[in-house]
């Protein structure tokens, strides 16, 4: 069975075989991947493979999904610190340098997608931790992420499965 391509416009939509949502971007708009840079608050432009799902167990059942999953631990964190071997990987926490927690007190990330940009090979400066994850209830723009409804991200899991891309478009 061929890959699916997922794509989020610029627009706010985002479309999937069977489904189409709206979502937010990063505070930035969108940018071309080359020129994305950390803490820039833009979403990059490409077609980013779909890598991991983490979810917080504590709030939700295992959200269904053939993606790779796990569920997410409290230490879970993603060093964004361009000057350390780990940028734009996961880390434990407590982590002595600059980092994202995982574990928020909002709902956010209950769910994130890990989308793969930028991370083979990883190049320091060039933005971080961009994942597909919950919208706040304001639709209000992310650090570069893309976000939806709970229910939305649900349905778009269940019909992923490995290999499957997630174009951040015009």
């Amino acid at each position: 069975m061929p890959n699916s391509r997922f794509c989020a416009e610029s627009s706010g939509i985002l479309r999937w075989p069977g489904g189409e949502a709206r979502c937010a971007l990063g505070r930035g708009g969108v940018i071309h991947a080359e020129d994305k840079r950390e803490g820039d608050g833009a979403s990059p432009l490409g077609i980013w493979p779909m890598r991991q799902v983490f979810w917080r167990p504590d709030r939700m059942e295992r959200p269904p999904t053939a993606l790779p999953i796990d569920p997410m631990i409290p230490e879970a964190g993603w060093c964004d610190d361009p000057a350390s071997p780990l940028y734009n990987r996961p880390i434990l926490m407590p982590f002595p340098l600059s980092h994202e927690r995982l574990w928020r007190d909002d709902s956010v990330y209950d769910v994130i997608v890990v989308l793969g940009y930028n991370d083979d090979p990883v190049l320091p400066g060039r933005g971080s931790a961009i994942f597909l994850h919950l919208a706040r209830p304001d639709y209000s723009p992310t650090e570069g992420c893309i976000a939806c409804a709970k229910d939305d991200l649900l349905a778009l899991l269940a019909t992923a499965k490995p290999g499957d891309m997630l174009e951040i478009a015009r």
